[in-house]
């Protein structure tokens, strides 16, 4: 069964992670998440992933700061595995 919202829409959801911080990072985390006024720390974390792959020149410009629109790596960004499965 797959979840509706609240208007009947199906919820789209992307793939949960969960990660384990020493108290030292999660309160950087957290100075970060505020110092920013960013709503949340899965937020924070994503603006942090952008900032660290936009290095490479994977991520999406994120200047629209929609909550719908959450993702981190931008779809045309070149395959980088070794083997070039994406895996």
């Amino acid at each position: 069964m797959t979840e509706k919202t609240y208007k009947g829409n199906d919820l789209q959801r992307g793939e949960r992670l969960q990660i384990m911080l020493e108290p030292n990072e999660l309160r950087a985390l957290d100075d970060f998440r505020f110092a920013n006024r960013m709503p949340s720390r899965a937020s924070a974390v994503r603006e942090l992933l952008r900032r660290g792959l936009r290095v490479d020149g994977d991520v999406q410009d994120a200047g629209n700061g929609s909550s719908q629109s959450y993702g981190v790596l931008d779809a045309k960004a070149p395959d980088r595995s070794i083997d070039g499965t994406g895996d």
